[in-house]
C-alpha cells in the first residue's frame, strides 16, 4: 500500500503538470510555431467546417484570439456574425453565432457587413460595429451597434443609424488606448470619414475629419505601429479586387499622408478586412487579413476564401506586402513569416501530360488562331505542345502557348461541365486564370478560377485528339497532370 504522502505528492505533481499548460490560470499556454499552408483558400475550423468570418476582424482577450465575421444565407442576406477562437491563429474553434437574424426585428431580413469588436475597459463591455442594410438594396447605408459583457457571448443589438447623418458603407473601428474611432466610407463611397466615438463606444461623438474627397476608397483597416498610424483602403470596384493603398499619420486627427500603393495590382486577388497586431514575447508582427470574394467569379459570399499575409515595414512610415503560399506564425514570440513554393517557374516552358493517357496538351493542328481547341496528342516535339505559366498573382496562373502566344481559356467564359478549353488572346479575365492543386507524386489538378471546375480529358479518353474540357472534380487520373520542362 502506498503511503498517504506518496499519493499527495503524486497529486501535486499532476496538478503542477496541468497548470503548466495554462497561462495565469486563464487559458492555454502560448502556442508554438504553426504553419498555415492553404493560403488563398477557404479555412476550416477544428471540426472541419468552413470558417464563415468574412469581412471580419479579430481581438485578443487573455491568451485567445477571437475572430468575428460575416456568415450569410445562400441569397446573400444576413444569417449571423460567427465567432471563432484560437491561441495560435491556425486552429480555430467555433464558439457560436454571437448575433443572428433573430436577435432583433431589424435583422430579420438585412445585410450585415464588416463586423468589428472592440473592448471598453470602463464599461467592461465588448462593442460590435457593423455596416447595416435592409437586405433589399444598399440605399440605407447605416452603421449598427451591438454589445456583450463577454467576448464570445450573445450580443444585444442596439440598433442602426447614420453617423451624424452621413451615409456609411464599408467601415471599421479602432481603439486607440481607450479612445475609439469609427472610419467609414461616405458620400456613396466618394469620401472617407473618421469619427470619434462616445466614451462607451456605442455612439458617435464627433466628426474628426474627411479624407481624400472624391477618391472612392473603401474597406478601411487601421492599426498603429510605434508612433505611426496606418490606414489601408481599397478602391471601390465591387467584388473585383484592385490596387490597395495606405496612408500614415502621427495622430488620427492630424494630417494624413498621400495614398501609396502596396502589394500587387489586385492585392493578390483580395481585399483587406483587418490588420491584426500579433504581439509576442520578443516582437510584434502585423497580419493582413483579407477576403478573396467569391463574387469576383460569380460565387456566393460564403464560398469566399481568405488571404493572410505578413506586412513588412521598410521604414517607420512605410509598409509592403508580398505573396506567400504558406505562413509560419509563432504567436507566443510574435513572429510571422511567409514562404513561396510554386510548383512551376515562370521562365521555363513545360509539357503538360495527362496522368491517365500520358499524352500532352497542345493546340489542335498547331493553329495560332483565337478559339482553337486544346487537345491531347502524342509528343511530337512541337512548340504548340509547350506552355508557359505566367504569374497572375496570389497563386493564380495564365497558361500561355509557346507557338501561338495565346492564353488557355474556357470557351465563352462558361462555368458549365463539359465546356471546351481553348486558346485565346489575353484579356485578363478569371476565365483565363488557373490554380494548380497538388495531389501528390508530382501530379496536379488544374482548376479554372472563374468556373472552379477542373481541367479534364473528355470521356477519360486515352486517344490522340481527345478534347480538353472542364468538369466537376471527380478525383480521376483523367483530371490530373504532370509538368516537365522543355528547352
Amino acid at each position: 500500500m502506498a503511503h498517504p504522502l506518496d499519493r499527495t505528492a503524486k497529486l501535486l505533481i499532476a496538478l503542477i503538470l496541468v497548470l503548466a499548460t495554462y497561462v495565469g490560470f486563464g487559458g492555454p499556454a502560448s502556442a508554438a510555431s504553426v504553419t498555415i499552408a492553404n493560403n488563398g483558400w477557404q479555412f476550416t475550423d477544428t471540426s472541419g467546417n468552413v470558417i464563415q468570418a468574412h469581412g471580419g476582424g479579430a481581438i485578443k482577450v487573455g491568451s485567445y484570439y477571437y475572430w468575428f465575421g460575416e456568415n450569410r444565407n445562400t441569397d446573400g442576406t444576413f444569417k449571423a456574425v460567427s465567432c471563432y477562437r484560437s491561441t495560435d491563429l491556425k486552429s480555430w474553434t467555433y464558439r457560436g453565432d454571437v448575433l443572428t437574424s433573430s436577435s432583433a426585428t431589424e435583422l430579420n431580413v438585412s445585410n450585415i457587413e464588416r463586423p468589428k469588436v472592440i473592448y471598453n475597459s470602463s464599461t467592461g463591455q465588448y462593442v460590435m460595429w457593423m455596416h447595416w442594410e435592409n437586405g433589399v438594396d444598399y440605399g440605407q447605408a447605416r452603421t449598427a451597434v451591438a454589445y456583450s459583457s463577454t467576448v464570445d457571448g450573445t450580443y444585444t443589438y442596439q440598433g442602426s443609424f447614420r453617423p451624424l447623418g452621413y451615409d456609411s458603407r464599408d467601415m471599421t473601428v479602432f481603439n486607440d488606448g481607450g479612445t475609439a474611432y469609427l472610419i467609414s466610407a461616405t458620400n456613396v463611397n466618394a469620401d472617407l470619414n473618421i469619427y470619434k466615438l462616445t466614451s462607451d463606444f456605442k455612439g458617435v461623438d464627433s466628426l474628426v475629419q474627411t479624407l481624400w474627397t472624391g477618391s472612392y476608397r473603401e474597406a478601411p483597416a487601421m492599426f498603429k505601429r510605434g508612433s505611426t498610424y496606418f490606414l489601408i483602403t481599397s478602391g471601390a470596384t465591387g467584388w473585383s479586387p484592385n490596387q490597395q493603398k495606405y496612408a500614415t499619420a502621427t495622430s488620427i486627427s492630424g494630417t494624413w499622408s498621400s495614398l501609396t500603393n502596396f502589394g500587387n495590382s489586385n492585392a493578390y486577388n483580395s481585399q483587406a478586412a483587418y490588420v491584426l497586431p500579433v504581439e509576442g514575447s520578443s516582437s510584434t508582427s502585423y497580419l493582413y487579413m483579407g477576403d478573396r470574394w467569391a463574387g469576383a467569379w460569380g460565387g456566393k459570399v460564403n464560398d469566399s476564401e481568405y488571404v493572410w499575409l505578413p506586412l513588412t515595414f521598410p521604414s517607420s512610415t512605410s509598409l509592403s506586402m508580398s505573396w506567400a503560399d504558406s505562413l509560419t506564425i509563432d504567436a507566443a514570440v510574435g513572429t510571422i513569416s511567409g514562404t513561396t513554393s510554386p510548383p512551376v517557374n515562370t521562365s521555363s516552358y513545360y509539357k503538360i501530360a495527362n496522368r491517365n493517357s500520358g499524352l500532352l496538351l497542345g493546340a489542335t493542328s498547331g493553329a495560332t488562331t483565337d478559339g482553337t481547341q486544346i487537345e491531347q496528342w502524342s509528343d511530337g516535339g512541337w512548340t504548340s505542345q509547350h506552355w508557359q505559366f505566367v504569374d497572375a498573382g496570389g497563386g493564380y496562373y495564365k497558361i500561355k502557348n509557346r507557338n501561338s502566344g495565346k492564353i488557355m481559356d474556357i470557351t465563352s467564359s462558361s462555368t458549365a461541365d463539359g465546356a471546351s478549353v481553348i486558346q485565346y488572346t489575353d484579356n485578363g479575365g478569371l476565365n483565363q486564370q488557373f490554380r494548380l492543386i497538388s495531389v501528390g507524386s508530382g501530379y496536379y489538378k488544374i482548376m479554372n478560377v472563374k468556373s472552379r471546375k477542373i481541367l479534364d480529358i473528355t470521356g477519360a479518353s486515352t486517344a490522340n485528339g481527345a478534347d480538353l474540357i472542364q468538369y466537376t472534380d471527380s478525383g480521376g487520373n483523367n483530371q490530373q497532370f504532370s509538368f516537365s520542362t522543355t528547352s
